[in-house]
């Protein structure tokens, strides 16, 4: 029981916004790119400063890598998607789920059902995951 009352690893500050899930996600799927890129392919009604300021929090926040190419600062992601995921996922277990496992599975299910197959994979993930704790 004590294991539930700890913090995640990741602090709150280091999340992205959905605005700057938004970003990573682009990033994650096309590749490293520059601010005028990202911005054009967002397609929203916001600025081209709001964008750049967007991403040099998510640099701040390490969740973005700058390098220079061609004197354009270009941006890639500092972590995978998967690892942004399971950060998102620890605050949510601890701030919402008082840190079970269990209650974030089943308030996830409750709020969007499941099809037969995805529960399918749901239970062999839980299957190999329960092997790889028992090799531990």
């Amino acid at each position: 029981m004590a294991s539930r009352s700890r913090r995640p690893a990741s602090s709150p500050k280091s999340l992205p916004t959905d605005a700057e899930f938004d970003i990573l996600s682009l990033l994650w799927r096309s590749g490293p790119m520059t601010v005028r890129e990202v911005h054009e392919l967002l397609g929203k009604d916001i600025g081209y400063t709001t964008t750049l300021k967007q991403m040099q929090v998510l640099t701040e926040k390490g969740l973005l890598k700058r390098s220079e190419r061609y004197r354009s600062h270009v941006y890639e992601p500092s972590a995978t998607k998967e690892q942004i995921q399971s950060q998102i996922a620890a605050d949510m277990l601890h701030r919402a789920f008082d840190g079970s496992a269990k209650n974030l599975m089943l308030g996830a299910l409750n709020a969007q059902p499941a099809s037969r197959d995805e529960l399918k994979d749901i239970r062999r993930m839980l299957d190999e995951y329960e092997k790889r704790q028992a090799r531990k």
